[in-house]
């Protein structure tokens, strides 16, 4: 017996994490850039986290959705306070493409509708429905192919009253594009899309799964703009710091009834508690701010630093290219300097999505290092 092989390793094996390091078998420290795929929002082992996850197991783990449990509620209005979002409907579950499949089967409910609008560079997951809506072909089996699922160009806001018509449900858009490379939507293209659905009846959905949790400097990162009100939004990763939690919030004017969505473990006691520690501490250590501030300040690093091409983002989730061989800089950043860093755009972007306790100290560590990278890599060239 083995694992099935379908996840490419970087050949270290972790063991502990704390802060923003996490230790491999051997005691190594390494300084993590990446999160896990900004799941890592607050921290590794943060004390009040441990506290209270291990608290609510002392107490009652697991049970379904048969019985109520008062601290789903308590969540529903610690979200609601911080993000600011009062009236919205919260419906939990455990990943973010589900959080997508049920999201997307909402707006079908409510439209009686089949077709989906999504844009090039979009990734949403990797169930049935979430990787069809997605712009990774090489992800896609054959039924995962659907003729009702429309791609319009990214940040093109030209035609999208032929892309978004009356036979289309729902039309999915990420606060901010992810495995693309870290792309933002442009503003006259969020407000076009919302005006053509609101014009046709389609209901707008908003994926936060990697952007939300204040990794933008805003709660979520739509909140960048001024006026926009998505019919859903779509969180996960962030929202449990590594507890598999995710949800869906739907506006007020969406009617439910009983049976319409479920999820077993969803919504269970520990991951509601591990959501709402990570709310506490999101409020109590101010990291929105931190977010906005030490992500502006590595963007300037960066966009300054001789060997970069291009560099961009917003709050804590940013991007980089150079003219280098990126898998040299990020395999001896990683190997020579001990630094966690992601990808995206097929292997040709450096992505980092630290967690948001990050500190100007341990950016400038970064920092320094990547130069080494680039100027040793320079030398060889």
């Amino acid at each position: 017996m083995s694992m099935l092989p379908v996840y490419q390793t970087c050949g270290v094996e972790l063991e502990r994490g704390i802060g923003n390091k996490v230790y491999d078998t051997k005691g190594q420290d390494y300084l993590d850039l990446y999160g896990g795929h900004a799941v890592i929002s607050i921290g590794h082992s943060h004390p009040h986290y441990c506290k209270e996850v291990s608290n609510q197991l002392h107490k009652l783990g697991f049970y379904s959705n048969y019985v109520d449990f008062s601290i789903q509620s308590k969540l529903v209005h610690k979200l609601a306070e911080i993000s600011g979002l009062l009236n919205y409907q919260l419906f939990l579950c455990n990943s973010g493409a589900e959080a997508i499949e049920n999201a997307v089967k909402l707006a079908s409910f409510a439209t009686g509708r089949t077709q989906v609008v999504t844009f090039s560079g979009a990734f949403h997951g990797r169930t049935s429905l979430a990787i069809s809506m997605s712009d990774a072909p090489s992800l896609q089996a054959p039924l995962n192919q659907r003729d009702d699922v429309i791609m319009h160009p990214f940040n093109d806001a030209e035609c999208l009253d032929t892309a978004i018509t009356e036979k289309v449900a729902a039309v999915v858009l990420e606060g901010v594009q992810g495995l693309s490379g870290i792309h933002r939507p442009h503003e006259k293209f969020i407000r076009q899309v919302q005006s053509q659905c609101k014009k046709v009846g389609a209901k707008f959905i908003v994926d936060e799964i990697q952007s939300g949790f204040g990794r933008t400097g805003k709660f979520f990162a739509y909140q960048n703009y001024e006026g926009i009100e998505p019919d859903f939004i779509t969180m996960g990763k962030g929202m449990g710091n590594g507890f598999p939690v995710a949800g869906v919030y739907a506006s007020p004017e969406i009617k439910a009834k009983v049976g319409m969505l479920g999820s077993t473990f969803g919504g269970n006691p520990l991951a509601c508690q591990a959501a709402l520690a990570v709310l506490d501490v999101l409020k109590n250590e101010n990291l929105l701010e931190n977010a906005r501030s030490q992500g502006q300040y590595l963007l300037n690093q960066l966009q300054e630093m001789a060997g970069i091409e291009s560099a961009r983002g917003i709050g804590l989730m940013i991007a980089f290219e150079t003219s280098y061989n990126l898998s040299f800089v990020r395999n001896k950043l990683l190997k020579d300097f001990h630094i966690f860093t992601g990808t995206a755009n097929a292997g040709r972007t450096i992505r980092l999505l630290p967690p948001l306790t990050i500190t100007k100290e341990e950016l400038d560590y970064f920092i320094d290092s990547l130069k080494f990278c680039l100027n040793a890599y320079g030398s060889l060239s």
